[in-house]
């Protein structure tokens, strides 16, 4: 059981700026790879990762793709302003549904320079799609709540077209930079295919085809689920005690071969990234809810992990309880959402290991790193400063085992 008084003061530590990665490596493969297991610490380069994993290990990927979702617009008077996408609201509030839409759309918005916007005030912008100029609308339609409505002139052109025909790459606000073209295809895994993220489950992006070849060769599998990654995973911790900070919540999205693989897997799990954690975990929990509850919501809320309980379902049986609700359900995909919370006291139920950067100090994935590690996370950061390691987004790697 976790400690209800979690302090934020013990899960930081100094980051240089200079040990920031503002650019990615020329070679994706050829960053930096920290091998950790046991208490022991190797350092190697990415592509020698087969050579740590067992011929019956199990990855699990996150492909989800990140969206240009940074907009531009200027008024009449020349005053820039800013939209960033947060979260759909209409006509649906599910990620792949509103990317699809051919009719006007409304999004939860970060909006910079909102002052110089007027309520009601219809902002234009032009959108060169395949040869063809169009004009994209904005209008503020509640300025408490930021949400912005959009409309283009074509009724066959879908949102996704759309923003990825104007929009610019959102990257992290600690890069401190604006993005150039070589961003467009690095801030995204080479596995990416379901629009909808504003942030790239960075841990993904060491991996290349060559590194794919060699782990095909070893045996190794593969699965795949979706986790659209929300700008809330730069939300800092802002309380003293991190239970009470107010967790994001993000969608996920898993087909039922990949929920059948993890039932029939009999060696080890790693998940690439912090995202297929939360959604891996989410899962198990989600099973759990069935078990207990018979929910029929996929949510999970971020503490209900920490609930006392006397006996907690196998991973099997909470695997299994999904599937048959999909079989009652005739469904081949759940989708649901989860800001479960993963910090130290955390009992990890669907991995054995995890694929990770290097993150920022005090931050939820800091925490959740503890949570796997306990109190060598500082050991392991420590070798990492020392050893020159590249820190964040663009940074090097690690292969972490529970």
């Amino acid at each position: 059981m976790f400690d209800p008084k979690i302090e934020l003061k013990d899960y930081e530590y100094i980051l240089p700026e200079d040990r920031i990665a503002k650019f990615p490596l020329e070679k994706r493969d050829h960053s930096n790879l920290l091998h950790y297991r046991e208490g022991k610490i190797s350092h190697h380069h990415f592509y020698d990762l087969p050579d740590f994993l067992e011929s019956n290990s199990l990855l699990v990927y996150n492909n989800t793709k990140v969206i240009p979702a940074r907009l531009i617009f200027q008024r009449e008077t020349g005053a820039r302003i800013e939209i960033f996408l947060l979260q759909p609201i209409a006509p649906s509030t599910v990620i792949p549904e509103i990317m699809l839409s051919t009719k006007d759309v409304a999004w939860e918005v970060m909006i910079g320079n909102a002052k110089k916007w007027k309520d009601g005030e219809v902002l234009k912008g032009q959108v060169n799609y395949q040869g063809e100029l169009l004009v994209l609308e904005a209008r503020l339609e509640n300025r408490e709540k930021q949400l912005v409505s959009f409309h283009w002139e074509s009724d066959e052109i879908p949102f996704v077209s759309i923003v990825e025909a104007s929009g610019e790459v959102p990257l992290p606000p600690y890069l401190n930079r604006k993005p150039v073209a070589e961003d467009k295809s690095r801030y995204q895994t080479v596995y990416s295919k379901k629009e909808g993220a504003v942030a790239a489950p960075t841990a993904g992006l060491h991996f290349t085809d060559e590194v794919f070849e060699s782990l095909r060769k070893k045996g190794i599998k593969e699965a795949e689920l979706t986790l659209h990654v929300s700008a809330g995973t730069f939300q800092p911790i802002k309380v003293a005690n991190v239970t009470e900070h107010a967790m994001h919540s993000e969608q996920i999205h898993i087909q039922r071969e990949t929920i059948e693989q993890l039932l029939d897997q009999e060696g080890k799990t790693i998940a690439v990234g912090t995202t297929s954690v939360r959604s891996l975990e989410s899962l198990y929990w989600f099973g759990v809810k069935i078990l207990e509850e018979n929910t029929p919501e996929f949510f999970i809320e971020k503490l209900f992990p920490y609930k006392k309980r006397t006996q907690l379902p196998t991973k099997k049986q909470a695997l299994q309880a999904v599937l048959d609700r999909m079989d009652q359900e005739k469904s081949t995909e759940i989708m649901g959402s989860t800001e479960i919370f993963i910090f130290p006291g955390y009992q990890f139920q669907m991995i054995e290991g995890l694929i990770t950067n290097f993150h920022q100090p005090g931050s939820t994935l800091i925490l959740l790193i503890a949570a796997i590690l306990g109190e060598d996370w500082k050991k392991v950061y420590e070798e990492a400063l020392g050893n020159g390691y590249r820190f964040l987004s663009y940074g090097d790697s690690s292969l972490l085992w529970i």
